[in-house]
């Protein structure tokens, strides 16, 4: 036979041969393996070692087995997508399953998802499954954890769940799930059966109906009743009283009326109570003996009581107290106030009267006290000097009153500034990474009920660092060390620790660190002090790359001959693995059809070859370089029409921002606006990424306002700057269509031309808002200091997130700082002062000068208001526009562009309309012509 015929049959029986060995020592079970191939199939971002053929012999990450079977299923925040198909309940000796925190897992469960008799604990938390929650769940028997909350699940409870006569855990909070709550009758079972349940989380869905008489009873084990947010009506059955297990209790913002129970008091375990925003009416409960009740919430109902309870006194771990509109009359108890654990009263819009003491032995811990709008006659403060809130009440109206009954509010809780002692700022959320920072894993900790007020006592660093860190390098999770990156009260009264986990050895954590992570927190390994939390993340995208194959190792050890063919089979498998690479590769390449001929019809930019850019930049050369940013190096050029423009060109070898790519250029080539940067064209070309630009030449705000540039930035030009940039703003939310949304407004985006008027740019990171769309749910990029921290803890985008971060350009007019600089963020910096003595001057740049600024106090007050930590508080940008033409009109300033100098005026009215449209306006932007 032909040798050569020989050796090609020897390499096909090795290939063969190499096959086989993997299945003849293949240990996973043939059903599983098929379930996990299955997954493997209709799952996106699995992980890259998921090609190996054994799952259980050669470790899938996330899969894990005992002998040949697969028994847990740890996959939370690895960006997984897809649905969860049917083939996974053939993974009959599945224990465990935790695939929390991938949004991009939809859909339904499956009908018969009860089938996996042997699953103890089912997490779900925070992804998007949707639908019925399926009857079917009842015959998992021996599941103690059932997390199913923060994803979209609707229709009522099902009654099957009763049957869970093991569950400890019970969580479908933040769903559209409605219907009663379900009891057990004769023939179908409910919740009531639960017994050793220590946890029913439901709130924030659309409950209805009565709570059930029959839903409580002294057998249960309940630890937690979080109900809130809901649309519960009819009274708090008594039945509640008895069950002495209970700590928190959580029935607030639901419709609940009549008489709250006498035998509440019989809960002495009782730790939080939470009942306002109903309609509870009547006398207000006795609490007396509840002696480790710590916050009382029965604000906003319609009390009767005859007179202000004196059993405030006797609570002597109470923390806070909140009874705001809750009908209260007559006298405080002095004691009140001496309570030693004391840190919050609340008693405003009541009818409270006569005079209000404050002893000389106050509580220590005491930081606020509000009883605005009462009738009280009187108020002897001592020496007690945190915040007390005292307008609208009767001795106010004395002229001697006045100091006293000036508001102070509380110090502002939510404002938003890393923790620089974590890592450098660059490691939070920039593309790349610095030489001295590792990639953090960020998340949330929200606590859906904590046992103080006080923000500023809890030991978050001690929380953090002797609880939870110990915990996870228990679990060999790599941890350097865990940080708290800030910390606020949510809309519904939740505290929330935005934190970041950072990676020891390696830049990044792999997917196991992060899985074993969030399985801590999710399943709730991690026992908090705070009392109960749910966890959420926001995607960790840096996942190192793929391992070595494994085959490669051992091939080592084989003879030489042998390495020698298989050497020729890896010549052979690298060919085909290259051209389905390549395969893969244009099926993801946005720009697959972009060619010279197939250019998509896109107005106004023009398609350049490559040739046609390396000629009017000189070849690149280094005389034509005016910058370089994250995306690569700009260049100056000049086109065969004269015409100047800028080229940014992306980096060699690196298909980053492809994505980036696409979507400015399809933005930019249908947005045309005085106060945004032109896009002349683009290159697609040889594998170069480049846009092509009107050339701005006077750079960006951030080098003017360093001196870089050696532009001087008067006042006067400030204002100008400001108003063309949020004119621009303007334009891309309310005249665009379909609205745009920027999301990296900064001043490094903010250019100047020769004439100084400013223009947006950098549209890399830009979202539509279709479809009549008011907001969008996206992964959260942007630059810390500008960034939006709603959009931050939310991941809900919205217009109002480009007006936060143009107040702190505002800010930046004002004082020529960075955002952020020597560990102080200017937004808290500029409010600080405020606060003490409202001297803005004193943080005003002193390049501007010295002298008096006309309106600085309006310009810094609007700036201000773009701040609010609410995006629902903040002006638009159209308000913002008008506002800054109002204070330059009431100062009798007129802002226009003079077209032979670079310098700004206030003189006469020809000038640009309210988004930057040329013709004959006032500072209003009204027309003549219009009128």
């Amino acid at each position: 036979m032909n040798p050569f015929k020989m050796s090609k049959i020897f390499v096909c029986v090795l290939i063969v041969c190499s096959f086989s060995w993997d299945i003849v020592v293949g240990i996973t079970d043939s059903t599983d393996l098929a379930a996990l191939r299955s997954l493997k199939k209709k799952w996106q971002n699995t992980p890259p070692n998921w090609v190996k053929r054994d799952p259980c012999g050669r470790r899938w990450e996330g899969i894990y087995c005992k002998g040949s079977r697969v028994t847990d299923i740890i996959l939370p925040g690895t960006n997984l997508a897809g649905p969860l198909p049917e083939d996974i309940l053939s993974l009959s000796e599945l224990q465990n399953l935790d695939l929390s925190n991938n949004r991009g897992l939809l859909g339904p469960l499956p009908t018969n998802i009860g089938t996996l008799k042997n699953l103890r604990s089912l997490v779900l938390v925070g992804c998007k499954f949707s639908g019925l929650i399926p009857e079917s769940i009842g015959q998992l028997e021996n599941l103690t954890n059932l997390f199913l909350n923060s994803n979209q699940f609707i229709g009522p409870i099902p009654h099957s769940i009763g049957n869970l006569s093991n569950l400890m855990w019970l969580d479908l909070s933040d769903n559209r799930l409605n219907g009663t709550l379900p009891v057990s009758n004769k023939t179908t079972p409910g919740l009531d059966m639960l017994l050793k349940a220590h946890h029913f989380h439901l709130g924030q869905n659309r409950f209805s109906g009565e709570i059930p008489l029959g839903l409580f009873s002294s057998k249960m084990a309940l630890v937690h009743i979080i109900v809130n947010d809901n649309q519960l009506s009819g009274t708090i059955p008594d039945t509640l009283g008895l069950v002495n297990t209970l700590e928190v209790i959580r029935l607030d913002r639901n419709k609940l009326t009549g008489i709250v129970p006498d035998n509440l008091n019989t809960l002495t375990s009782m730790t939080e109570l939470y009942l306002a925003n109903n309609n509870l009416n009547g006398p207000i409960p006795d609490l007396t003996g509840m002696n480790r009740l710590s916050y009382l919430d029965l604000s906003n109902n319609p009390f009767n009581p005859p007179d202000v309870p004196q059993w405030f006194t006797t609570l002597t771990n109470l923390t806070t107290l909140r009874m705001k509109n809750a009908g209260l009359r007559g006298n405080l108890p002095t004691g009140l106030f001496t309570l030693p654990e004391l840190q919050t009263v609340v008693l405003a819009n009541n009818q409270l009267n006569g005079s209000v003491d404050i002893p000389a032995n106050f509580s220590s811990n005491l930081r606020l006290i509000d009883l605005r709008n009462n009738s009280l006659g009187d108020f002897q403060g001592g020496s007690f000097t945190n915040s007390v809130l005292l307008d609208d009440n009767l001795f106010c109206q004395t002229p001697e009153a006045a100091r006293i009954c000036q508001t102070t509010q509380p110090s502002n809780l939510s404002d938003f500034i890393p923790q620089l002692n974590c890592a450098p700022l660059s490691c939070f959320l920039d593309s790349t990474l610095g030489s001295d920072c590792k990639r953090p894993y960020l998340g949330s900790l929200v606590f859906r009920s904590y046992n103080f007020s006080d923000l500023t006592k809890i030991l978050y660093y001690t929380f953090l660092t002797d609880s939870l860190q110990p915990l996870l390098a228990s679990f060999q999770v790599p941890i350097e060390k865990v940080c708290l990156v800030s910390s606020s009260v949510d809309s519904n009264g939740f505290l929330v620790l935005n934190i970041s986990f950072f990676p020891s050895g390696d830049a990044f954590f792999n997917r196991t660190g992060v899985s074993t992570i969030g399985n801590a927190l999710n399943n709730h390994l991690f026992n908090s002090p705070y009392g109960p939390y749910y966890f959420a993340d926001l995607s960790y995208s840096a996942f190192p790359g793929r391992s070595k194959h494994i085959g490669l190792i051992i091939g080592t050890t084989i003879s030489s001959f042998v390495l020698v063919l298989l050497t020729i089979c890896a010549v052979i498998y690298a060919r085909r693995q290259r051209q389905i690479a390549n395969k893969t590769v244009k099926s993801n390449n946005p720009f697959l059809l972009w060619t010279q001929g197939k250019v998509p019809q896109i107005k106004g930019a023009r398609w350049f070859s490559f040739e046609d850019v390396k000629q009017c930049t000189d070849n690149f050369s280094a005389g034509s370089e005016i910058g370089v940013g994250g995306y690569g190096m700009v260049y100056k050029g000049k086109l065969e029409t004269g015409q100047l423009v800028a080229i940014k060109r992306a980096k060699q070898g690196s298909m980053q921002g492809a994505d980036e790519f696409k979507n400015e250029i399809e933005l930019l080539s249908r947005v045309h606006h005085r106060n945004v940067v032109n896009l002349v064209g683009f290159c697609y070309d040889k594998g170069e990424q480049m846009l092509v630009y009107e050339f701005i030449p006077n750079g960006n705000l951030r080098e003017a306002l360093s001196g870089k540039s050696g532009i001087e930035l008067n006042w006067s030009r400030r204002l100008m700057i400001a108003l063309g940039a949020a004119r621009g703003l303007a334009y891309l939310h309310e005249l665009a269509d379909p609205p745009i949304v920027h999301r990296d407004i900064k001043s490094d985006n903010i250019l100047l031309d020769h004439h100084l008027i400013a223009k947006v740019g950098d549209f890399g990171l830009s979202k539509l808002l279709t479809d009549h769309r008011d907001h969008i749910t996206t992964q959260v990029k942007g630059t810390l200091g500008y960034l939006d921290p709603e959009y931050y803890m939310t991941q809900i985008l919205t217009e109002k997130s480009d007006v936060y971060s143009f107040g702190v350009v505002m800010l930046e007019l004002v004082t020529g700082r960075i955002p952020i600089q020597k560990n102080r963020y200017i937004v808290r910096e500029v409010r600080e002062t405020m606060k003490e003595n409202g001297n803005i001057h004193s943080l005003v740049d002193p390049t501007i000068g010295s002298v008096h600024l006309i309106g600085l106090e309006e310009f810094v007050d609007l700036a201000m208001k773009c701040l609010q930590d609410s995006g629902e508080e903040r002006p638009s940008m159209g308000d913002v526009v008008k506002e800054i033409e109002d204070f330059i009109q009431a100062n009798n300033m007129h802002v226009t562009v003079d077209s032979t100098t670079t310098s700004a005026t206030y003189e006469g009215t020809s000038g640009v309309d309210l988004y930057g449209h040329s013709g004959f306006f006032d500072v209003r932007g009204n027309s003549p012509l219009l009128r």
